[in-house]
Protein backbone atom coordinates (compact mmCIF):
# COMPACT_ATOMS: atom_id res chain seq x y z
CA UNK A 1 0.00 0.00 0.00
CA UNK A 2 1.42 3.39 -0.95
CA UNK A 3 1.25 6.36 1.03
CA UNK A 4 0.01 8.26 -1.68
CA UNK A 5 -3.56 6.80 -1.05
CA UNK A 6 -3.83 8.70 1.97
CA UNK A 7 -2.38 12.20 0.54
CA UNK A 8 -4.40 14.93 -0.68
CA UNK A 9 -3.92 17.05 -3.68
CA UNK A 10 -1.10 19.34 -2.02
CA UNK A 11 0.39 16.53 -0.10
CA UNK A 12 -1.48 16.78 3.57
CA UNK A 13 -2.51 13.81 4.92
CA UNK A 14 -5.96 13.75 5.44
CA UNK A 15 -8.46 10.89 6.86
CA UNK A 16 -11.48 11.84 4.87
CA UNK A 17 -9.26 10.18 2.09
CA UNK A 18 -9.92 6.77 3.98
CA UNK A 19 -13.86 6.93 3.49
CA UNK A 20 -12.92 7.39 -0.13
CA UNK A 21 -10.73 4.34 -0.74
CA UNK A 22 -13.66 2.55 1.06
CA UNK A 23 -16.55 3.85 -1.13
CA UNK A 24 -14.45 2.59 -4.48
CA UNK A 25 -15.07 -0.85 -3.17
CA UNK A 26 -17.92 -2.71 -4.51
CA UNK A 27 -19.89 -2.35 -1.58
CA UNK A 28 -18.05 0.29 -0.57
CA UNK A 29 -20.78 2.87 -0.33
CA UNK A 30 -23.08 0.70 1.53
CA UNK A 31 -20.25 0.12 3.56
CA UNK A 32 -20.10 3.93 4.78
CA UNK A 33 -23.59 4.44 4.98
CA UNK A 34 -23.69 1.52 7.22
CA UNK A 35 -20.49 2.69 9.77
CA UNK A 36 -21.54 6.48 9.72
CA UNK A 37 -25.74 4.92 10.59
CA UNK A 38 -24.03 3.00 13.32
CA UNK A 39 -21.78 5.42 14.84
CA UNK A 40 -24.65 8.02 14.64
CA UNK A 41 -27.29 5.50 15.71
CA UNK A 42 -25.05 5.05 19.04
CA UNK A 43 -24.57 8.34 19.93
CA UNK A 44 -27.95 9.09 19.76
CA UNK A 45 -28.76 6.15 22.05
CA UNK A 46 -26.69 7.34 24.16
CA UNK A 47 -27.86 10.56 24.33
CA UNK A 48 -32.13 8.92 24.75
CA UNK A 49 -30.66 6.72 27.29
CA UNK A 50 -29.56 9.82 29.29
CA UNK A 51 -33.44 11.13 29.22
CA UNK A 52 -34.09 9.09 32.82
CA UNK A 53 -31.50 11.90 34.10
CA UNK A 54 -32.78 15.45 34.79
CA UNK A 55 -30.96 17.91 33.00
CA UNK A 56 -29.19 18.71 30.18
CA UNK A 57 -27.20 15.43 29.71
CA UNK A 58 -29.46 14.43 27.06
CA UNK A 59 -28.10 17.49 24.60
CA UNK A 60 -24.67 16.80 23.52
CA UNK A 61 -24.81 12.97 22.28
CA UNK A 62 -27.83 13.30 20.29
CA UNK A 63 -25.91 16.48 18.82
CA UNK A 64 -22.81 14.43 18.27
CA UNK A 65 -25.06 11.25 16.24
CA UNK A 66 -27.07 14.62 14.55
CA UNK A 67 -23.71 15.53 13.92
CA UNK A 68 -21.93 12.28 12.81
CA UNK A 69 -25.54 11.05 10.30
CA UNK A 70 -24.97 14.63 8.30
CA UNK A 71 -22.08 13.58 7.38
CA UNK A 72 -23.59 10.95 4.58
CA UNK A 73 -27.46 12.12 5.01
CA UNK A 74 -29.11 15.03 3.80
CA UNK A 75 -32.26 14.83 6.10
CA UNK A 76 -29.92 14.77 9.45
CA UNK A 77 -28.92 18.43 8.52
CA UNK A 78 -32.43 19.68 9.28
CA UNK A 79 -32.57 17.58 11.83
CA UNK A 80 -29.43 18.72 13.70
CA UNK A 81 -30.28 22.48 12.85
CA UNK A 82 -33.83 22.10 14.94
CA UNK A 83 -32.31 20.02 17.24
CA UNK A 84 -29.26 23.08 17.93
CA UNK A 85 -31.86 25.70 18.03
CA UNK A 86 -33.56 23.54 20.75
CA UNK A 87 -30.17 23.04 22.64
CA UNK A 88 -29.81 26.41 22.58
CA UNK A 89 -33.07 27.24 24.32
CA UNK A 90 -32.11 24.85 26.71
CA UNK A 91 -28.94 26.05 27.54
CA UNK A 92 -30.09 29.71 27.97
CA UNK A 93 -32.79 28.67 30.41
CA UNK A 94 -29.56 26.66 32.40
CA UNK A 95 -27.46 29.40 32.15
CA UNK A 96 -30.25 31.83 33.45
CA UNK A 97 -30.69 29.22 36.78
CA UNK A 98 -27.60 27.23 37.07
CA UNK A 99 -28.73 26.35 40.77
CA UNK A 100 -31.42 25.14 40.02
CA UNK A 101 -29.93 23.43 36.72
CA UNK A 102 -27.07 22.55 39.08
CA UNK A 103 -29.28 20.40 41.94
CA UNK A 104 -31.81 18.93 39.50
CA UNK A 105 -28.26 16.97 37.53
CA UNK A 106 -27.15 16.29 40.53
CA UNK A 107 -30.18 14.95 42.08
CA UNK A 108 -30.77 13.10 38.91
CA UNK A 109 -27.36 11.81 39.14
CA UNK A 110 -27.98 10.41 42.75
CA UNK A 111 -30.99 9.14 41.98
CA UNK A 112 -29.35 6.80 39.47
CA UNK A 113 -26.28 6.03 41.91
CA UNK A 114 -28.48 5.25 44.13
CA UNK A 115 -30.98 2.96 41.87
CA UNK A 116 -27.80 0.88 40.72
CA UNK A 117 -27.04 0.27 43.78
CA UNK A 118 -30.38 -0.81 44.83
CA UNK A 119 -30.30 -2.78 42.02
CA UNK A 120 -27.34 -4.58 42.75
CA UNK A 121 -28.09 -5.26 46.27
CA UNK A 122 -31.49 -6.49 45.74
CA UNK A 123 -30.35 -8.50 43.20
CA UNK A 124 -33.32 -6.96 41.00
CA UNK A 125 -31.33 -7.24 37.31
CA UNK A 126 -30.94 -11.29 37.95
CA UNK A 127 -34.87 -11.26 39.08
CA UNK A 128 -36.11 -9.92 35.98
CA UNK A 129 -34.14 -11.74 33.72
CA UNK A 130 -35.67 -14.77 35.68
CA UNK A 131 -38.79 -13.61 35.20
CA UNK A 132 -38.92 -12.65 31.61
CA UNK A 133 -37.62 -16.05 30.70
Amino acid sequence: MTTDAFLSHDGAVTRWRIRDRIRRLPAGEVIVHGAVFLLGAAFIATGLAFIVLPGPLTIPPILIGLAIWSLEFDFAQSLLDRAKGQAQKAWDEARAHPWRTGLITGGGLVLAVAVAVLASRYGLVQHARDVLT
